[in-house]
């Protein structure tokens, strides 16, 4: 029992990342996939998550690893690029 115990130790980095989700699970924002937002955007998702890496959107991490969008942050986003006529 005590080996099995050891061997499933939890780190500081993963209670972070528990705590990090469980915070986002109790909100009710809408929250989008690269695939989702890079259809709004016309652009690729690889590009999005490009966006995400350099500032400019905010991603949130699942358990699995996988990106997503706050909406309201991409909605944002999008009418500043309409307002400057820019497509980034």
């Amino acid at each position: 029992m005590n080996t099995l115990l050891r061997k499933r130790r939890i780190t500081p980095k993963a209670i972070q990342e528990v705590s990090r989700v469980t915070v986002n699970r109790n909100d009710s924002e809408v929250l989008l996939t690269p695939s989702e937002v890079a259809a709004m955007f016309r652009v690729d998702p690889k590009t999005v998550t490009r966006w995400a890496k350099s500032g400019k959107l905010t991603a949130i991490r699942t358990l699995g690893g996988h990106r997503r969008y706050r909406q309201s942050e991409v909605q944002v986003l999008l009418e500043n690029n309409r307002a400057g006529g820019e497509r980034k």
